[in-house]
This record gives C-alpha cells, structure tokens and sequence, in this order.
C-alpha cells in the first residue's frame, strides 16, 4: 500500500515521507478499512514535533488518528457482515503505530463505526477527535436540551463541531470568534449569537441575551485565559469545560468565593482519556446527527496523499478555518 510515514520527529517537510508500505492485516477482533479519506489534527502535529518532549513511541509512525473509508477485511471474531461496510474510523494511531494517512488501516472493531449512506465519507473524516471531544464537553453533565451553552473559539475544529452538535440537541448556543470569516463559520453551523471577543465584552452580551441568567454551559479552547469571562458568564449550576490551553504549563486560577456561590463546577476533557462508555455514546450520538444531516463540519482544504507535507504546514500555521482533509483514494 501506499502511506505517509515518518521514522524521526521534526518539522513536516524533514521527515514526512510517502512511499509503499505492507499492508495490514487485521488480528482478532479487529477490522481493515480501505482508507479513502483521512483527517488531520493538532495532535498528530504534536506526535510528529515531539511535543513537551514526548520521545517516538514506534520505530515508524503513519500518522493521523481519523479517517473515513469501507471495511475490506476482519479479523477473527468480527462478524463477516461488516465487510463492505462505510465507516468513520476514530483514535486510529493511539497505542499503534499505524494511523489513517494510508491506503489502508487496521483499527479494533468498536473504532471503525458505520457512517450512513446520507454522509461523505469527506465528513466521516472530520469526527473523530473533534467531534468526541465536543460530544464529551456538551453531554458529560447532562442534557443540555434547552440549555444555554457558549462555545469559546466556535470557529475551530473543536469549537464548529459543539455548534453543530448542541444545536442538534436542542440548545440556545453562543460562540466566540476573533475576526469576521469566523463568525461566517459559526453562523452557518447555526449559533444564535456570534461575539467578536476582541471587540464584545463577552459576559455583558451574554447577560444581555439571556435575560441576566448566563449560560448553563461552556466548551473552552481556552480556559485559563479565559476564566473571569467564564466566572461572569456561567448561570447558577452552570459547567465550564476545558479541552486545550494557549499555554499547557500555565496555571488555571479559579476565584473561590464567586465559585462556590455560583455552585460552579470546571470539567477537563482529553479524548485520548475518555472513558469507553462515553466514547460509544459520542459515537453513536455523533452518527445519529450526522445522518440526520446536521452534522456538517466546516473544511477549510483538501489534499491527495501525496501532499501531506503541505497539509501539516497548513494545519500548523493556524491560519486555516475547518477541517483539513487528505484524499487517499477514490471510492469505487
């Protein structure tokens, strides 16, 4: 088969190589999917730079955690219905070393999860990481069924994904945004109200659109920076959670008086951690609103295979609004 791989960390153009590779074959309990699009993130940049020191956990790595594609092969164990089925593929190169920038990848059955004919698989590929990792966010403290929620940094990956899903479910949402392509992203993902944080004060507006009361939710990109915004914008019992940091060895200080009066409470989500049940539930809800047609991330590039150097360097420029996508094969 053909794949990108790496043997050593560094920048994109240094060490991303493509070229052929065996292909895999799938053990018990596990599925082969013939990868037809593959999804980037800023963890696989992370796997490839090193990030925080972390050493190569394999001697060769193909890349990328998500992907979408058909099962061409099972393993023993795995019912010979699936074959031929479409799938969206999550955490494909977590605790392995071979992810979805391949023509083929082999993944546990449970991770190759059945994508509705309604759905391209160029929207299969987006799911994975980000989409759990909103579902998580929205879902892990209740129903947010006629809640209110914000969404700081709706234009991201992470961010586009909780609009599109918290819509689906029901919610008032918010989402911030930091210049006016953004905030066209977020309004088509349907939020209710878009702020420009540089330009807004955040809890003003959302006091002001809420009646007073605030928000019941928060997903932030961003929490540590972004805490006296969430302090003054959170309704009594309200959750904020956090999925990144600008600054991953900054400290996140929370001021106790007003949190304990508030009744708040601060969830933290690594989708690489989650626990199985809530990544079976993420998978499930994600699909259902996926092939209910409400689920339609924002992509910002797509690419052949051949050209994963230049999708990493644009997926690390920061630069890009939506999903960077690369096309490994067509679907016959």
């Amino acid at each position: 088969m053909r794949a990108a791989f790496f043997d050593r960390q560094g920048a994109a153009q240094e060490v991303l190589q493509v070229g052929a590779m065996a292909d895999p074959e799938p053990r018990c309990g596990e599925v082969r999917v013939k990868v037809v699009v593959s999804g980037l993130n800023p963890s696989d940049m992370k796997t490839r730079t090193g990030f925080a020191g972390a050493p190569m956990s394999f001697e060769r790595i193909i890349p990328h955690q998500d992907g979408a594609g058909i099962i061409d092969r099972v393993g023993p164990g795995v019912p010979s219905n699936r074959l031929g089925e479409r799938v969206w593929v999550y955490m494909a190169q977590f605790g392995r070393p071979f992810g979805s920038a391949a023509e083929y990848v082999v993944v546990p059955s449970v991770q190759a999860v059945p994508l509705a004919d309604s759905v391209s698989f160029e929207t299969g590929a987006t799911i994975g990481v980000a989409g759990m990792t909103a579902h998580r966010c929205l879902f892990a403290d209740g129903d947010i069924r006629g809640k209110r929620v914000l969404i700081q940094g709706g234009a991201g990956a992470v961010g586009n994904a909780a609009i599109l899903l918290a819509k689906w479910a029901g919610a008032w949402v918010a989402a911030t945004v930091s210049r006016s392509e953004q905030a066209e992203v977020a309004r088509a993902a349907g939020a209710d109200l878009v702020i420009n944080r540089h330009e807004e004060d955040v809890a003003q507006r959302l006091k002001e659109a809420t009646a007073g009361r605030g928000v019941d939710r928060i997903v932030d990109v961003n929490l540590t920076t972004n805490i006296e915004v969430a302090m003054g914008s959170l309704a009594p019992d309200g959750v904020a959670v956090a999925y990144s940091s600008e600054d991953p060895t900054g400290m996140l200080q929370i001021p106790f008086i007003p949190a304990l009066f508030g009744g708040f409470a601060f969830r933290f989500v690594y989708v690489y951690r989650m626990p199985q049940a809530s990544l079976l539930l993420a998978a499930n809800d994600i699909s259902a609103c996926a092939a209910s047609g409400a689920y339609r991330p924002a992509i910002a590039l797509r690419l052949p295979l051949d050209r994963i150097v230049e999708a990493h360097e644009a997926q690390e420029s920061g630069k890009m609004i939506g999903k960077i996508l690369l096309e490994v094969q067509p679907c016959k």
